[in-house]
């Protein structure tokens, strides 16, 4: 039975508190992006990580670490967050890949040249499906393991891991149409 404080948390709690707390330097600008491609608003995505962390740390109490991960759980949050923004909004906005901040060196021939590139995968993502592209988002933008993806998306690892590898290939094959 563990210990409880003047505060009325136990050890558990107060142990899931100070990871979420890391978790927030961590994942806070990763699910920031995630939830940009989703909406297209910059301050909105920051607006709605930050209610990310808060949600979870109200009900971090309730927490177990039996199931997936606690950042997967984040991105649970996130998504359902995106869900609920989208229908409050009532359409669907999604801002391109090529519009994503990308940090570069000062170098402006390497920044033109990434730029173009991320417009070409930008044109190619939109011939995806919207699971592929939620894979690629969690993965890529989130940085997320195919696990986590998996119980972000309610799916298995194996099919995430096969969405993935099929999105890849499909833009691979757009964006180098004369390679076999």
């Amino acid at each position: 039975m563990s210990s409880k404080k003047p505060d009325g948390t136990n050890e558990a709690t107060r142990n899931n508190e100070t990871r979420l707390v890391a978790l927030y330097e961590e994942y806070f600008n990763k699910i920031a992006a995630y939830i940009y491609t989703r909406i297209g608003n910059k301050s909105e995505a920051e607006d709605l990580a930050s209610e990310v962390f808060f949600k979870a740390l109200k009900s971090i109490k309730t927490y177990r670490d039996v199931g997936p991960p606690m950042q997967a759980w984040l991105f649970k949050i996130a998504h359902n967050l995106v869900v609920d923004h989208l229908r409050k909004v009532s359409r669907i906005k999604t801002v391109p890949i090529d519009t994503i901040e990308i940090v570069d060196n000062n170098d402006p021939v390497e920044a033109a040249e990434r730029k173009i590139e991320m417009e070409k995968v930008g044109a190619a993502m939109t011939k995806l499906t919207e699971e592929q592209r939620e894979v690629l988002r969690l993965r890529f933008y989130g940085g997320l393991t195919s696990r986590e993806a998996a119980d972000v998306m309610n799916k298995n690892d194996g099919a995430v891991r096969e969405m993935q590898r099929a999105a890849l290939e499909k833009l691979r094959r757009l964006l180098e149409p004369n390679k076999p």
